[in-house]
C-alpha cells in the first residue's frame, strides 16, 4: 500500500512540476500569447506597408504623371530644356562660447 501511495505522490509532483514550470506551463502558455500579440502586431504593420506599395505600383502601371514625379523626386531627371536649380541652405552660423 505505500508503494502505490509513493508512486502516487511521485506521478503528482511530476504532473505539478509540469503545470508550473515545464514546457505548457502557465508561463510558458502567457509568453507564447505576447509572442503571437507582437507577432500580429508586425503583421499588421507590414500588411500597412504592402498596401502603399501595392497603390504605387497601380499608380505607376496607370499613369505617365507618376512615372514622371517618381523618376524627378527619386533619380533627379529633368526634361529637356528645363534647367536645375540647386538651392543649398546657408550652414548656420557658428556661436562662439
Amino acid at each position: 500500500m505505500r508503494w502505490i501511495l509513493v508512486i502516487l505522490l511521485v506521478l503528482f509532483a511530476g504532473l505539478q512540476y509540469r503545470l508550473w514550470w515545464g514546457e505548457g506551463s502557465f508561463a510558458h502558455i502567457a509568453s507564447l500569447k505576447a509572442d503571437i500579440e507582437q507577432q500580429r502586431a508586425r503583421n499588421q504593420e507590414l500588411f500597412q506597408r504592402n498596401q502603399v506599395l501595392v497603390r504605387e505600383v497601380i499608380s505607376l502601371r496607370n499613369s505617365n504623371d507618376a512615372i514622371e514625379e517618381a523618376a524627378r523626386s527619386e533619380l533627379g531627371l529633368i526634361k529637356p530644356g528645363e534647367t536645375f536649380y540647386l538651392v543649398i541652405d546657408p550652414a548656420p552660423e557658428e556661436q562662439a562660447p
